[in-house]
C-alpha cells in the first residue's frame, strides 16, 4: 500500500505542477443525495461485516430501488497514519480493507460514502483530515469513494470557507467525482457559500430521535424534528439542484412513534432535503419500511424543479407548508405540531398565492386540481368541494394537487 501511495504522489506532483485547480465537480446531485449513514443508528460501532449486511439489505428490502444510491460510513472507521501521512481503515474492524468494502457495495448498483473532518480530529477523537487533504483526497480516489460527509469538529483557529475549499480543491485534483457534503452544523452560514465548495450543507446543529425538544448532553445539544424543521423556512432561497440545505439525517425507524416518523419523513421531503437513512435496516419494521419506501412521497423530495417548501399558514397547532412540482402540480402538507387530533375543515377556493421564488401561481378559487393523499394512497376527488380530514397529534396531512387541465 505505502508504494502504491508514493506512486500516486509522485504522478500527483508532476500532474499539477505550477497551480492546483480551484474547482468542483459539478451536476453531481441534480436532486437531493438519498442513501444511508451509520452514524444515528451504530455511532461509533461499524465494522465491514455489518455495513455487508447493510448494502445487502439496501438491495434486498426496495430502498435502492426506490433511490436510497449512498452507504456512507460515518465515523470511527479510521486506523492510524503512516510514516507518510497516509490515513488507513482500522485494520481489525475492516480486515478486507476499504477498497475491497467499496467493490462489495459497488457491484450490489450503490455508491460509496466515508467521513472525515476539517480538523486534527474527527468528532470521535480519529485521525481527521487537517493538513492532509490532498494526502486524504487521493486515499480517497484510491478506494474509489464517491460520497465524503466533512464534518467541523477539532477546528480551533480555522476559516470555514477556507478549510472546505482545500478540501474541495484536494478532491478535484484528486480527479474522481465525489459528492462533498458539508457538515458545519450552520455556524458560519454555510447557505451563503456553500454551492462553491460542495452540493449540500448541514443548516443546523445534530439531530436526535425525538419529535418535539432539545436533548442537552453538557457541551452540545441535540435537536428535534420541529426544532431543526422550524429554522429551515429562511433558507429555501439558497436551495436548488447541485445545492442543497441539509436539516441532517433522518431518524425513521430509531425510536419515534410511527406517526412521528411519517411527519419526519414528510417534512424533509417537502424540504427537497438529502434524504439519509439511520436506521439498523437488518431489523427495520413494516412501518419503518412503508415510510422510507413510500415512492409518492419521495417524488416530492426528488422533484426536477428542487424547490424547498415554504411555510403558508399557521393555525395553532397547524403549520400548512407548500412546495411547487413540476408539471404544474403542488405538494400540500398540514403538519400538526400538537399531541392531541385536530380536525381540519379546509376550504380550497381560498388558496390563492404566488410563490416569489419560483414566480409559480396557484389559484384554487378559479381553476380545480385532482387531489392525491400520499399516505393514504389514494385520490380524494376535485378541490371544488371543501374538505374534512381528522389529523392525530404529531401527524400530517400531506396531498399533491395536478391541474386537471
Amino acid at each position: 500500500m505505502k508504494h502504491i501511495l508514493i506512486a500516486l504522489v509522485t504522478v500527483f506532483c508532476f500532474a499539477f505542477p505550477a497551480q492546483v485547480n480551484a474547482q468542483k465537480f459539478e451536476n453531481l446531485a441534480p436532486v437531493p443525495p438519498m442513501g444511508w449513514n451509520s452514524w444515528n443508528k451504530f455511532g461509533c460501532n461499524v465494522n465491514e461485516k455489518m455495513l455487508m449486511e447493510t448494502a445487502d439489505m439496501l438491495v434486498s428490502s426496495g430502498m435502492r430501488d426506490a433511490g436510497y444510491e449512498y452507504l456512507v460510513i460515518d465515523d470511527c472507521w479510521h486506523g492510524e497514519r503512516d510514516s507518510l501521512g497516509f490515513i488507513h481503515e482500522h485494520p481489525e474492524l475492516f480486515p478486507s480493507g476499504m477498497k475491497a468494502l467499496a467493490d462489495y457495495i459497488h457491484a450490489r448498483g450503490l455508491k460509496f460514502g466515508i467521513y472525515s473532518s476539517a480538523g486534527f480530529k474527527t468528532c470521535a477523537g480519529r485521525p481527521a483530515g487537517r493538513g492532509h487533504e490532498y494526502q486524504d483526497a487521493l486515499v480517497y480516489a484510491s478506494w474509489e469513494v464517491d460520497y465524503l460527509k466533512y464534518d467541523w469538529c477539532s477546528t480551533q483557529g480555522l476559516n470555514a470557507y477556507g478549510a472546505y475549499m482545500t478540501m474541495r480543491d484536494a478532491l478535484y485534483n484528486a480527479g474522481r467525482p465525489i459528492v462533498l457534503s458539508l457538515c458545519e452544523w450552520g455556524n458560519n452560514k454555510p447557505w451563503l457559500w456553500g454551492s462553491e465548495m460542495g452540493q449540500l450543507w448541514r443548516t443546523t446543529g445534530d439531530i436526535t430521535a425525538i419529535f418535539d425538544g432539545i436533548q442537552d448532553h453538557g457541551h452540545y445539544k441535540t435537536l428535534g424534528v420541529l426544532q431543526i424543521l422550524d429554522l429551515q423556512d429562511t433558507l429555501r432561497v439558497y436551495a436548488g439542484p447541485n445545492r442543497w440545505n441539509d436539516p441532517d439525517m433522518l431518524e425513521v425507524g430509531n425510536g419515534m412513534s410511527v406517526s412521528e416518523d411519517r411527519a419526519h419523513f414528510t417534512m424533509w421531503c417537502m424540504l427537497a432535503a438529502p434524504l439519509m437513512a439511520g436506521n439498523d435496516l437488518r431489523t427495520m419494521s413494516t412501518e419503518t419500511r412503508e415510510i422510507l419506501m413510500n415512492r409518492e412521497v419521495i417524488a416530492i423530495d426528488q422533484d426536477p424543479l428542487g424547490i424547498q417548501a415554504f411555510k403558508y399558514e399557521t393555525k395553532g397547532n397547524i403549520h400548512t407548508w407548500i412546495k411547487p412540482l413540476s408539471g404544474g402540480k403542488w405538494a400540500i402538507c398540514f403538519l400538526n405540531r400538537s399531541t392531541e387530533g385536530e380536525t381540519l375543515d379546509i376550504d380550497w377556493s381560498s388558496y390563492v398565492l404566488t410563490d416569489t421564488l419560483s414566480g409559480k401561481n396557484l389559484d384554487l378559487k378559479n381553476n380545480q386540481y385532482l387531489i392525491r393523499d400520499v399516505w393514504q394512497k389514494k385520490d380524494l376527488g376535485k378541490t371544488g368541494q371543501p374538505c374534512r380530514h381528522s389529523l392525530p397529534g404529531h401527524d400530517v396531512f400531506c396531498i399533491i394537487l395536478s391541474p386537471l387541465s
